[in-house]
C-alpha cells in the first residue's frame, strides 16, 4: 500500500521541525523513532524528498519519434 503525498509532505515538515528544534526523537501514530545524528535526519529528510517528487510525477502518455534525413 503507497502512502499518500500528503501523509509523506507532512512527516516531512514534522522531521523538519523537529531537526530545527534540535530534537532527535519524533513521535508518529504510537510508534517512537530516536535519530543517532543530524545527518540521520537529513538522510530521512532527503528520502522523504525523493519519494514525494516520484510520487508527485505525472506519467508519461504519449511518445512520439521524429526523425529526418538531415536534408
Amino acid at each position: 500500500m503507497a502512502i499518500e503525498v500528503s501523509e509523506l509532505e507532512g512527516l516531512r515538515d514534522e522531521l523538519i521541525r523537529a531537526r530545527a528544534r534540535g530534537v532527535r526523537v519524533t513521535a508518529y501514530e504510537g510508534k517512537r523513532l530516536e535519530y543517532g545524528s543530524d545527518a540521520e535526519m537529513a538522510a530521512a529528510i532527503a528520502d522523504l524528498d525523493r519519494r514525494i517528487s516520484r510520487a508527485s510525477r505525472t506519467p508519461i502518455r504519449t511518445v512520439r519519434a521524429i526523425s529526418s534525413k538531415g536534408v
